[in-house]
């Protein structure tokens, strides 16, 4: 049984309040007949959407049982102002929930929340947790990119803590940001944006959840980052050479990462990176992500098969470690 923790989906009910805009971010349909996203980034083609039937159809292909869907941040619909983000929200969480009441067995749900203001960040997130297969929220990672950014979301933190929710940190801004980081994408955008930037931000995240004491106020709470944490896999040993040049009297970050309860998902990265992975968190910090996506769960299986670990590494990875989580989610319906 695999468990799909980082798995986007576009519900039509959503992409239908998307049609209803008329300023960024909204779905229109240019003169060559097809509709395209427009966002404050870019104009892209709509990705094919798909039914929840459809969704189980690719999930059965690739092996997944379950697949634990969330709305991917390109939109951005998150860090509108709450009465444009409200409504969004609302509809991709209906609609998930729907989902989640339909199928039962194959899906679980985080929603997406307005962040631009705690009132009503709080309100969508206790509505929806109420509602069937819900298990926490994607939440923005520029807001963790320091422990000074986090202490925002303390209240979010507080009732999450209260149910053992999952908070799925995402590679994505926040609202009213003016120290937000620049990228010059004005060459090899998409490398600089969606590996580099990306790779780097969700690093930071990994070093405010590991490495500072934001949250032990919430043991009950799982965060997830995805991408295996950014680099850090890959530069854990610098900073362990860092720290004892520079800072010899603290523990080392390799023994904090180590100890931290933060969980990763393997989505978009190799079998030698899985390796690194398990060797810097262990197998039972590392779940199955496949951004939602066919080519996703294709990739994903191939990594985990190749990756030179054990049978039990990659039975966390794919199912275990995913389980506890899940049903650490206090709730009144089973949600598998």
């Amino acid at each position: 049984m695999t468990i799909d923790m980082h798995a986007h989906w576009v519900p039509e009910a959503f992409c239908d309040a998307m049609r209803a805009r008329s300023t960024p971010p909204f779905i229109r349909r240019k003169e060559d007949g097809r509709e395209y996203l427009e966002s404050s980034f870019n104009s892209s083609p709509l990705a094919q959407r798909e039914s929840a039937a459809q969704r189980i159809a690719e999930m059965d292909k690739a092996g997944v049982e379950r697949g634990v869907l969330s709305l991917t941040t390109v939109y951005g619909v998150e860090r509108l102002p709450s009465a444009e983000a409200v409504p969004l929200c609302q509809a991709f969480n209906d609609a998930v929930a729907a989902a989640c009441a339909q199928y039962p067995d194959r899906f679980n749900g985080l929603a997406a929340l307005p962040v631009a203001d705690m009132d009503e960040t709080l309100a969508e997130f206790r509505r929806v947790m109420a509602m069937p297969g819900m298990v926490g929220a994607l939440l923005p990672g520029d807001g963790f990119l320091s422990i000074k950014r986090a202490e925002k979301f303390q209240p979010l933190f507080e009732a999450a803590d209260a149910l053992g929710a999952i908070f799925l940190v995402h590679y994505a801004k926040i609202a009213d940001d003016p120290e937000a980081p620049k990228v010059d994408a004005s060459d090899n955008g998409h490398s600089r944006v969606g590996t580099l930037d990306m790779q780097a931000r969700l690093s930071s995240n990994m070093v405010t959840f590991c490495m500072t004491d934001f949250l032990k106020a919430f043991p009950n709470v799982t965060v997830l980052s995805h991408n295996l944490g950014g680099n850090i896999p890959f530069e854990v040993d610098r900073l362990d050479h860092r720290s004892l040049l520079d800072r010899p009297q603290d523990e080392l970050p390799s023994k904090r990462i180590r100890e931290a309860s933060v969980l990763v998902d393997c989505n978009s990265l190799g079998a030698r990176s899985i390796e690194l992975a398990v060797e810097c968190y262990g197998p039972e910090r590392i779940v199955y992500g496949s951004d939602g996506t066919g080519f996703g769960m294709e990739w994903t299986n191939k990594a985990i098969s190749e990756a030179r670990i054990s049978d039990a590494d990659k039975d966390a990875i794919r199912h275990a470690t995913a389980a506890r989580a899940l049903a650490r989610v206090r709730k009144s319906q089973t949600i598998g």
